[in-house]
């Protein structure tokens, strides 16, 4: 599985009530997208096009669960890459059907904008103007499948547990 777009970079301690802001959870889905991440970067609902990547620094996702990662796959991003993250972030990302991994040295590597490419089964993420990958390890076969399916829903649809819509 090859994901590429834009690079979205975010610091360090990016909690998810920074990513999705406790009024999102009583908002029309409709409006939730225009308040993803506006507390650090307003407007980035504006800047997100299909296949983009978000980069975090340390202790990415952290805080409550809130479902940033639907909202997030609804955009176009489908990858989430941090020096480290929270493993119920990460794990309600890959159910929501983005490839979340930590992947440490991304935070120096990869500038806001720049063109990543990630190779989730080789464990290798390409950045423009980076002679050299970065590596991670990839995800377990479950979580990958997962990932491949679009999320723990439609993989649950395709296998027959669950009627199609």
């Amino acid at each position: 599985m090859i994901i590429a777009g834009r690079a979205h970079v975010f610091g360090d301690d990016i909690d998810t009530d920074l990513m999705m802001p406790g009024k999102a959870l009583r908002a029309p889905v409709a409006e939730v997208r225009g308040m993803l991440f506006d507390a650090v970067r307003p407007g980035f609902h504006e800047t997100v096009a299909e296949g983009d990547v978000i980069v975090g620094g340390q202790r990415f996702g952290t805080g409550s669960a809130r479902p940033v990662a639907m909202h997030l796959r609804a955009m176009g991003v489908r990858a989430i890459v941090a020096e480290s993250m929270s493993s119920l972030f990460q794990r309600n990302s890959i159910n929501a059907g983005v490839l979340a991994v930590v992947a440490p040295g991304i935070a120096a590597a990869v500038t806001d904008g720049a063109h990543v490419e990630i190779d989730a089964l080789a464990g290798e993420i390409r950045i423009a103007g980076r002679a050299e990958a970065l590596r991670f390890s990839p995800l377990p076969d479950l979580a990958m499948q997962i990932v491949v399916a679009g999320g723990v829903i439609d993989q649950l649809v395709a296998a027959g547990y669950l009627p199609r819509a």
